[in-house]
Parts: C-alpha cells; sequence; structure tokens
C-alpha cells in the first residue's frame, strides 16, 4: 500500500509518460479536424506538429511525432479520416508524414524571445517549417503524380492555412507562460 508520499515521488518519473500520451492525443485529434481534399486532405496536423517541437524541445517532440507515427504504422487509427497502417507511408500523404518529426525537432531549435520582434520571427519560422513540410509532400506527391499535378494538389491549396497556423501557433506561445514552454 502506497502512502501519499510514495505517490508523490513516482509523479516525476510518470510526467514524461503522460506527456507523451497527451501530445499524441493531440496528433490525433489534430488529424481528425479533417477537410477532405484529394488527393491530401487539410488537417490541423502541421500546427500540432511545431506546438509539439516549440512547446517540448527538440528532441522530445520529434520523439513524440516519431512513437506517433509508429502507433500510425502499425495500424493504430490515428492519421486524417482514421487512417493508420503502413500504406499511409507509401501513399500520396507519405512525403508530409515524412516530414514531421525533422519539423518538430527544429520547432524545438527555433528561438524564443518575448519581444515583438521575437514573435515576428518566430511566425517566420514557423512559416518556413510550413513550406519545408509542403516541399517534402510535394516532392513525394509529385513521384506518385507529376510535377505540376502535385503542386496544385499538394501545395496551392495549403499555402493560405500555412500562413494562417503559423500565426497561430506563434499567438499561442506568445500567450502561453514561459514555464510551458521546453
Amino acid at each position: 500500500m502506497s502512502t501519499p508520499q510514495t505517490a508523490l515521488q513516482a509523479l516525476p518519473r510518470l510526467k514524461p509518460i503522460l506527456i507523451t500520451i497527451g501530445a499524441i492525443a493531440i496528433l490525433t485529434v489534430s488529424s481528425y479536424v479533417a477537410v477532405p481534399l484529394h488527393p491530401v486532405p487539410v488537417t490541423l496536423q502541421t500546427l500540432a506538429v511545431v506546438m509539439m517541437g516549440a512547446l517540448l524541445g527538440w528532441r522530445a517532440g520529434a520523439g513524440v511525432v516519431l512513437a506517433w507515427l509508429a502507433l500510425a504504422f502499425m495500424g493504430a487509427p490515428l492519421l486524417s479520416n482514421g487512417g493508420g497502417s503502413p500504406v499511409a507511408f507509401v501513399g500520396p500523404t507519405a512525403g508530409y508524414l515524412a516530414s514531421f518529426p525533422i519539423v518538430a525537432a527544429l520547432a524545438g531549435l527555433l528561438p524564443r524571445v518575448r519581444t515583438p520582434v521575437g514573435h515576428a520571427l518566430g511566425f517566420a519560422g514557423f512559416l518556413g517549417l510550413h513550406v519545408l513540410i509542403l516541399a517534402m509532400g510535394w516532392a513525394w506527391l509529385s513521384r506518385l503524380i507529376g510535377a505540376e499535378a502535385a503542386f496544385v494538389s499538394g501545395v496551392v491549396p495549403f499555402l493560405i492555412g500555412s500562413v494562417v497556423k503559423a500565426g497561430l501557433a506563434s499567438a499561442i506561445l506568445a500567450a502561453l507562460p514561459a514555464s510551458w514552454r521546453r
């Protein structure tokens, strides 16, 4: 039988596990918030991915994203429209998925300065990370459907959303207390 003191001592060991479970849940919910387009849906995944790195740091952010992708690869319905299987990692969205751990790690390396200039730099960094996601998604998709079709269907529909999500990520970080960030 554990005493309250023993339970409190176990809390620091449980914290990383609870953070990982919560982060995977957030990534999954962001996948289910989707506007179905063909061949790639619009989701909130990219916002969640950059936030994982920004809030958890480069190692933990990338690690959480990799764990989420591994669970999806094994068949857990964690991706858009309840997808999850090895097929998702060779289909039209594979390039975007491959970019996610890289982007989470890079988001964790962005400087965090709580000034107007710092927020503008954060926005620029998040926008650049969205460009990286779109570039990797386009590169893979172009192998499947051709470069021009991939650009029209895999990049153009996401441009405005990328600007909005970069702004949201910057605003969320600005609103959170400094203690919530890596």
